[in-house]
């Protein structure tokens, strides 16, 4: 399989990676927004609006080659986050399938999906859905998180916690959210 395959491979895993999420943010119910997530210190609208306002709006700046300004407050959300959700998101894959992957886009390609893919989990989670998520976007997302997320991104005041220990043949949503620090029996 060559380089170009490749790149369309991983492409193709990012819209599924942003129709997963998109899914499970369609499912929660207003009723649901102050409820805790498994990322310490935020509730489901807050995980949210960091999802929409914030991780996508940078994620395409990012696709253009650019550098985000990840200390910019998250956009706001509006009373209806699935359409949040589709309009922030509508314009990311054809970003992606006119960038250059040959170069360091690629990390941020696969860091995109690692995020949308945690997050996924960790919403569902949350909200207590049943929503099936895809096993190969978490796959994917561990193979990525284990070569980036170094021990000097984890711990108090760094965007992920320490690993939580778990089985290595556990299901692969538990040791991806170990992996990214949240304990996989939450709530415990």
């Amino acid at each position: 399989m060559g380089a170009e395959s490749r790149s369309v491979d991983t492409i193709e895993l990012l819209g599924r990676a942003v129709d997963q999420l998109g899914t499970v943010i369609a499912d929660i119910r207003p009723e649901q927004a102050d409820l805790p997530t498994p990322c310490a210190d935020w509730d489901v609208r807050a995980l949210a609006q960091h999802v929409i306002g914030l991780d996508l709006r940078n994620f395409l700046v990012s696709a253009r080659g650019e550098r985000p300004d990840w200390q910019e407050p998250a956009d706001p959300l509006g009373p209806d986050w699935s359409a949040d959700y589709a309009a922030a998101s509508a314009p990311l894959l054809p970003v992606w399938r006119a960038a250059d992957l040959d170069g360091p886009l690629r990390s941020s390609l696969d860091q995109q999906i690692a995020e949308l893919t945690a997050h996924s989990w960790d919403l569902a989670r949350a909200t207590n859905q049943p929503t099936p998520l895809d096993p190969a976007l978490a796959e994917h997302s561990l193979a990525w998180a284990r070569t980036a997320l170094l021990p000097e991104y984890r711990g108090a005041g760094m965007g992920f916690g320490p690993e939580v220990p778990v089985a290595a043949d556990a299901p692969v949503y538990d040791r991806l959210a170990a992996w990214f620090g949240r304990n996989p029996a939450w709530p415990f």
